[in-house]
């Protein structure tokens, strides 16, 4: 790898815990609750939303972010990213729809959305970071 993986995946992680802990925390809460609180655990399964932090971002280093990086591609990173986190929120939303009792289509549409938009600017804030 010929970009700055470490500089990206640090990059793409603080702006993922940023938003995520702003939209998940804050946000979308109670919308959150109000649609799949029937689904959700009292805690947290800390295991899994560490997998999660430590994997999602090094995809995200080297699928969109660290190559447009080397060009400068800015727009690039942008619309990978969003690509991805479509693609990667869909994967779990349309799995959700197809085989969770009364999986709300809102919930879908609405986390698919997040997941484009927050891996976007991940994305963005990853490269700009290594470009400098």
């Amino acid at each position: 790898m010929s970009f700055p993986f470490w500089r990206l995946y640090l990059s793409a992680l603080a702006v993922l815990l940023l938003l995520d802990g702003l939209w998940l925390g804050v946000v979308a809460r109670a919308f959150y609750v109000k649609h799949i609180g029937y689904l959700m655990g009292e805690r947290l399964t800390w295991w899994a939303v560490a997998a999660f932090y430590a994997l999602y971002p090094a995809g995200i280093a080297v699928l969109t972010a660290g190559p447009s990086s080397r060009g400068g591609d800015l727009t690039g990173a942008f619309l990978k990213g969003a690509l991805l986190g479509l693609l990667a929120y869909g994967a779990y939303n349309l799995t959700n729809q197809a085989t969770v009792a009364r999986w709300p289509v809102v919930v879908t549409v609405v986390d698919m959305t997040w997941g484009a938009a927050v891996t976007a600017l991940a994305s963005l804030a990853a490269a700009w970071a290594a470009s400098r």
